[in-house]
């Protein structure tokens, strides 16, 4: 569950006019500390960058799904985006034993898939998938 701070960053954003991706950076960043902290699992950057995407969706920023994303995909996303519309939100807490339990599997998964190394090559693969010309607009 993002932080109260986090949603306030993000809505300040979209006050400013800054887009809904640019809004959402602050719940992957948020993301990428939980997975280097242990409070979370990742096996990868992608992974991590999902996550914060989808509690992003949650709490009300309106970030598209991607343009080629399968049909699953951006059925959740649709859901998530209308999930952050509404309201009314699940605050039933998790039993204890199932607590546990996640905290167990925690301790097993690794923490470097959102080190700085690993970051780095997502980016640089993200960037070779890219046109040269989009490449030179996000600079």
């Amino acid at each position: 569950m993002p932080s109260k701070q986090t949603v306030t960053k993000a809505k300040r954003e979209l006050r400013e006019g800054k887009s809904p991706k640019t809004a959402a950076g602050e719940f992957v960043y948020e993301e990428i500390e939980h997975v280097r902290q242990g409070k979370h699992g990742a096996r990868s950057p992608r992974q991590a960058i999902a996550i914060g995407l989808s509690e992003a969706r949650r709490s009300g920023i309106p970030v598209p799904p991607k343009k080629n994303a399968g049909v699953a995909t951006k059925k959740k996303a649709e859901r998530e985006i209308k999930k952050g519309k509404s309201s009314s939100k699940n605050t039933k807490e998790a039993s204890s034993k199932r607590s546990s339990a996640r905290v167990q599997v925690m301790k097993r998964e690794p923490k470097n898939t959102t080190g700085h190394a690993a970051l780095s090559r997502h980016a640089k693969a993200a960037a070779k998938r890219r046109k040269s010309s989009s490449n030179r607009k996000a600079a």
